[in-house]
């Protein structure tokens, strides 16, 4: 299971934990992804997505359907 918003694509990004002394070491910056269960009215049923909380933000309120086709995806890319 990938990392990766299934709506924005937004994934995890790379840079260093740097320490007092200066030593740089690699590390992974993960998205905030949540997994919901969103109802959607055009289809009356409830729609399983993993996607980021910035996301979730505006499908919260937008709807669903309406930032899909703003993103030009359909509810199968999603899903």
């Amino acid at each position: 299971m990938s990392r990766k918003c299934k709506i924005t694509g937004v994934g995890p990004m790379a840079g260093n934990n740097v320490s007092h002394a200066n030593n740089k070491t690699r590390r992974r910056q993960l998205p905030n992804l949540q997994s919901k269960r969103i109802y959607v009215e055009e289809l009356d049923k409830f729609v399983r997505v993993k996607l980021s909380t910035s996301a979730l933000k505006t499908v919260t309120r937008k709807g669903l359907m309406t930032y899909l086709r703003e993103q030009g995806l359909t509810l199968k890319d999603v899903v």
